[in-house]
């Protein structure tokens, strides 16, 4: 999910300035009132009203490792229905075989 335009946020903080409740201005944007509280909260706290910069997971504990890991991984790994002793479903064959777009033309 995107995070909201900071036009949006302007537009919401300047209805809850002019007096209009935090429900009242969720409802006429159509967001949740949490996230209206929660905006409001920020700007008083810390004075952003912009999104977080979001992060994906913890940080490498040696990030100067991080990079050899991943492309000794990626070397490693075969596709599934590759891997010895894997078998690969009807459907799955009749789909990679190409014989299935024959009967939706």
């Amino acid at each position: 999910m995107r995070p909201y335009s900071l036009d949006l946020r302007e537009r919401v903080l300047a209805d809850c300035d002019a007096g209009m409740s935090t429900k009242q201005v969720a409802e006429k944007y159509r967001v949740c009132a949490a996230w209206v509280r929660r905006l409001k909260q920020r700007r008083r706290e810390t004075g952003s009203i912009g999104p977080k910069v979001q992060r994906h997971g913890p940080l490498p504990r040696r990030p100067e490792h991080a990079e050899p890991v991943a492309e000794a991984i990626e070397k490693t790994q075969t596709p599934p229905s590759r891997r010895p002793g894997s078998a690969m479903a009807r459907s799955s064959a009749w789909r990679r075989s190409g014989a299935w777009s024959a009967t939706w033309a």
